[in-house]
């Protein structure tokens, strides 16, 4: 009993006490926010709608799988060339040079996004529906674990470069950008952080990732007092971010909500995108089934069987799409960054979670915190994302030595090489979107898809062929 009680992590149905719910939450925050305020701020949507959005998408989220599953919804990537297409189509020329001008779509395009979004959220409840009616052993045929696990493997080295670029950032609105000085501040949280994960004890052996942001923050500002105005590597949000709300007072800002309106040409373009979400979402509930589990044989609990509710993560993921697009947030999926936090940390509370997600909405309508949060230095994200994304990684590894993929057949090496090769080169061959035939693929849609393909051709006989070497085997 002694032995269990020495075990430091929370399981899912498991609440910490309120100051460390608190910090916990708040790491969550701190992780998905870079992400989802990038997407925001490339599409042109509504940062403070877009934070508002992922919130409320997450809290609905726990909600629809029953309080089962510990996801964070957040703005996916995926999307991006999607949106573009959509713009480029839909406005016009003083719309479009509206938003070079200020940064922020205009509304009505914004709207016509949201029909997209929303109609998108139809193929992931399609793909869930689909796994329940036809079983989990069905569902393995199409993605078995060379597949999943090596799309979780190539969505953490796909952002490798963002990870380095984010560590030493080379657009400059300071003079220590783009020099030396500012790998002193990603070095210091990558390697504080990695520190206190492995070496500290207790409550704040869970707190990794926010102590290794306060040890990069402390460092810049360090820099920033003894260098002067040339070393200040904190930011300021664009003043278009700032002024968008439909209605302020003081510190508090109403998001801009919008309504969807019709529009074909964002169905064509973004409904087809939510394909490439579903391979990436079942490889996030197959690896947090890994780390659950793991942590619950040693608490000597009994299986959290998440990867058995996979149809309710897809169905789940494409309703919370569907309530970002309708108030006028990006269409996201499940955050493999927050998974590695609750990998690294060993907390997979669900009430965490929900109060993660209540932090990212009253943020929302707070200027002066969402300026906190986002004035941490890219040098301290890029070094935690370091960690982070490696970590992202490391579990589509995990996957496959947890459920014994044959690396020595040649359809499993087939399977996995492919999908590295397109996913990563594409990434660095051709930033991330693969023409092909006139359209834009997105590299780890693009991989998953050519890898599924390939599996289920390389499958055709596969047992017929396995049957002869056995007996082979056996006259043998």
């Amino acid at each position: 009993m002694r032995q269990q009680n020495e075990i430091i992590g929370y399981l899912p149905d498991e609440k910490p006490t309120p100051v460390r719910l608190l910090l916990y939450a708040l790491q969550q925050v701190i992780v998905m926010f870079p992400a989802t305020i990038a997407v925001a701020l490339i599409t042109g949507f509504q940062v403070s709608t877009t934070i508002f959005a992922s919130g409320l998408a997450t809290l609905c989220f726990i909600l629809i799988t029953g309080k089962k599953i510990p996801l964070y919804y957040g703005s996916s990537f995926a999307y991006l060339t999607a949106i573009a297409s959509m713009v480029a189509t839909e406005g016009t020329k003083d719309q479009i040079a509206s938003f070079a001008a200020t940064g922020i779509l205009p509304a009505q395009l914004i709207s016509y996004a949201q029909f997209g979004i929303i109609l998108s959220g139809f193929v992931s409840i399609a793909a869930g529906l689909l796994v329940r009616y036809s079983g989990r052993d069905a569902v393995e045929k199409v993605l078995p674990p060379c597949i999943t696990g090596s799309v979780a493997m190539i969505i953490g080295l796909t952002l490798a470069g963002n990870a380095l670029s984010d560590a030493a950032p080379k657009v400059d609105v300071s003079g220590v950008t783009g020099t030396s000085w500012v790998w002193i501040v990603s070095l210091a949280t990558l390697l504080s952080t990695i520190l206190f994960s492995r070496y500290l004890k207790g409550v704040l052996s869970q707190l990794p990732l926010l102590l290794g942001a306060g040890v990069g923050c402390i460092v810049a500002a360090l820099l920033f007092v003894f260098g002067g105005g040339d070393f200040n590597m904190f930011r300021s949000m664009p003043e278009a971010a700032l002024n968008s709300s439909l209605w302020s007072w003081g510190p508090l800002a109403v998001p801009a909500f919008t309504l969807p309106r019709v529009s074909l040409a964002a169905v064509i373009a973004i409904m087809p995108i939510a394909i490439a979400t579903i391979p990436e979402s079942t490889a996030h509930i197959y690896q947090l089934d890994i780390y659950v589990n793991n942590l619950a044989e040693k608490k000597g609990k009994e299986r959290y069987p998440l990867a058995d509710k996979l149809d309710k993560n897809l169905i789940g993921d494409g309703l919370c799409d569907m309530i970002s697009g309708f108030i006028g947030g990006p269409a996201g999926t499940n955050y493999g960054e927050n998974i590695s936090t609750m990998a690294i940390t060993k907390v997979f509370s669900i009430p965490v979670l929900i109060a993660a997600s209540i932090i990212a909405m009253v943020i929302s309508f707070f200027t002066p915190l969402m300026q906190v949060i986002y004035g941490i230095p890219l040098a301290v994200i890029g070094g935690l994302e370091i960690y982070l994304f490696g970590a992202i990684a490391a579990q589509g590894i995990a996957i496959m030595i947890d459920k014994k993929v044959d690396m020595f057949n040649s359809k499993n090496i087939a399977v996995i090489a492919s999908i590295m090769v397109i996913g990563i080169g594409g990434q660095y061959a051709f930033g991330g979107n693969i023409l092909f035939f006139g359209l834009h693929v997105p590299c780890i849609a693009g991989a998953a898809i050519f890898g599924i393909v390939l599996n289920l051709i390389l499958s055709i006989g596969s047992k017929k062929a396995d049957s002869a070497i056995e007996n082979e085997s056996e006259a043998a």
